[in-house]
C-alpha cells in the first residue's frame, strides 16, 4: 500500500531549510512509514511501504528515495534523517521485535550518506508528538479537564504494545524510553482470569502485549471460545474487528470490548503510576478503527475502576489520537532540537 499525504500548513509557511529537506521515517513492525520535511512544520511526500516487502530497512529506504513522487519532487542528498522504531533502541545495532529486520545506526547513517540520523523508539517518537497535536487531532473519551504542566501518559496497541509518558520540566517535555508493554498481563474479573488461563497453555509469560495487540484479539477470541464452550473460526484480527462493527458475531464483538476493558486497565495503571493528569493518549493501529465502538466500551469504566482511587481517575481525561502521521510530529521535534533548529 503507497499513499501521498502532505501535512496541513499554515497560511504563512516557514522559510525551506537551509540544508534541505529532512528525511522522517515511523517504522513498524507491520508497515514503514517515510516523509520529507522541506520546513518546520511542512511535511509531505509520504508512503507507507509493507516491511514484508523488503529485506532489510535500508532497502525499504531506498525504495521510497528512489519512488517517483520523490523523484520527481528533485530532491538532492538528503543530509539529515530521524527514524522512529518500534523496537528498544539501547545501543548502536537495532534488532526489531516484531520483525526480523536488524541493523547498525552507525552503518545505515554511512550506507545512506546521511550526516545526522537519529534512531529512537517508536513511542517515544509518539509521546513527543503530544503536545503538538490539534483539538481536530484527537478525541476526548471521557475524564474532565486536563491540568497543564503535568504528566501525559500514552499506550497503543498495534503489531505490539507501546508505552510511553511525557514529564514536564522548566524548558519543555522528556519523553519516558519504556517497554511497559512487557509487564506482567493482570486480569481484573473471573473471565479474564479464565483467558489468561487458556494463554498460559501456550506461553510461560503472558504480557500485557500478548493480548492487547493485534495477535492478542486473535488469543481473546479462541480464549473466550473456549471458555464459553463456541467454536472458533480462523480469524484475523481485522476480521474479528470487522465482524463485531458489523454486528455479524457476538463472540467477535464480545472478544473486542474484552480487548477494550483491558486496555482501559493498562491505561488506568499508567495514569496512577505516572501522575498522569494531563491525560492518557491511546495511539496504535487498532483502537482508532474502531471509532464509536471503542467509546461506548467498557474501557472508561474499566480506567477509572481503581478503587479508593476512582475520583481521581475520573478527572483524567483519556485522548484517542486520530491524526493519521502523528510520529512525524515527533521526529521532527527530536530532530530539530539535534540539529539546534
Amino acid at each position: 500500500m503507497t499513499q501521498h499525504a502532505t501535512a496541513p500548513s499554515s497560511a504563512s509557511p516557514s522559510p525551506a531549510y537551509a540544508d534541505g529537506p529532512r528525511l522522517l521515517a515511523d517504522i513498524g513492525g507491520t508497515n514503514a512509514r517515510f516523509a520529507l520535511e522541506t520546513a518546520p512544520g511542512q511535511t509531505g511526500l509520504i508512503e507507507v511501504l509493507p516491511c514484508a516487502d523488503y529485506p532489510t530497512l535500508a532497502d525499504a529506504l531506498r525504495a521510497y528515495l528512489g519512488s517517483p513522487k520523490v523523484l520527481a519532487a528533485g530532491v538532492g542528498a538528503l543530509r539529515h534523517a530521524a527514524l522512529a522504531i518500534a523496537n528498544p533502541i539501547t545501543g548502536d545495532l537495532v534488532r526489531m521485535t516484531n520483525h526480523h529486520w536488524e541493523f547498525s545506526i552507525a552503518a545505515l547513517r554511512r550506507e545512506c550518506g546521511f550526516e545526522t540520523l537519529e534512531v529512537v523508539n517508536d513511542f517515544t517518537a509518539l509521546a513527543r508528538a503530544l503536545p503538538h497535536l490539534a483539538a481536530s487531532q484527537k478525541q476526548q473519551i471521557g475524564g474532565g479537564v486536563a491540568r497543564a504542566q503535568t504528566p501525559l501518559g500514552l499506550v497503543g496497541a498495534g503489531t505490539g504494545l507501546g508505552v510511553s509518558g511525557l514529564i514536564p520540566s522548566d524548558d519543555g517535555w522528556t519523553a519516558l524510553l519504556s517497554e511497559g508493554g512487557h509487564v506482567t498481563f493482570s486480569p481484573a474479573n473471573e473471565t479474564e482470569v479464565a483467558i489468561l488461563q487458556f494463554a498460559w497453555r501456550q506461553y510461560e509469560h503472558v504480557s500485557a502485549e500478548r493480548l492487547l495487540s493485534g495477535d492478542g484479539i486473535e488469543l481473546i477470541y479462541r480464549a473466550l471460545a473456549h471458555y464459553t464452550g463456541r467454536v472458533a473460526q480462523e480469524l484475523d484480527a481485522p476480521e474479528i474487528s470487522r465482524r463485531a462493527l458489523a454486528g455479524e458475531c457476538a463472540l467477535c464483538d464480545q472478544a473486542i470490548d474484552a480487548f477494550c476493558g483491558m486496555l482501559g486497565t493498562v491505561a488506568g495503571n499508567l495514569a496512577v503510576t505516572l501522575g498522569a493528569q494531563g491525560g492518557i493518549y491511546i495511539g496504535g493501529g487498532i483502537v482508532p478503527r474502531l471509532g464509536e465502538r471503542f467509546a461506548r466500551s467498557s474501557f472508561r469504566s474499566r480506567f477509572e475502576q481503581k478503587g479508593r482511587f476512582v475520583n481521581y481517575l475520573a478527572q483524567v481525561p483519556t485522548f484517542v489520537i486520530t491524526a493519521e502521521y502523528p510520529a512525524f510530529l515527533g521526529v521532527s521535534a527530536i530532530l530539530a532540537e539535534k540539529l539546534g533548529s
